[in-house]
């Protein structure tokens, strides 16, 4: 009965140690997954931001309301 126990014991750890490392490398992923992510938003906000200054130009109104409000 005793080595039945520690069988069972055993197989658990194990079970317990793959899930483990498999829930570690998903966490590994979905960080370089935000990183990545990240670095896309950075750009796209740098890009939206030269847009911005580079559609008003120096002479356009800022946030006026057209004529017909």
């Amino acid at each position: 009965m005793d080595e039945e126990r520690l069988i069972d014991i055993e197989t658990k750890i194990a079970f317990q140690e793959k899930t483990i490392k498999d829930l570690n490398d998903v966490i590994c992923e979905q960080q370089q997954e935000i990183e990545k992510l990240g670095s896309i938003c950075e750009t796209l906000v740098k890009q939206l931001s030269e847009l911005s200054e580079f559609g008003l130009g120096i002479d356009a109104p800022a946030n006026e309301k057209p004529p017909h409000y």
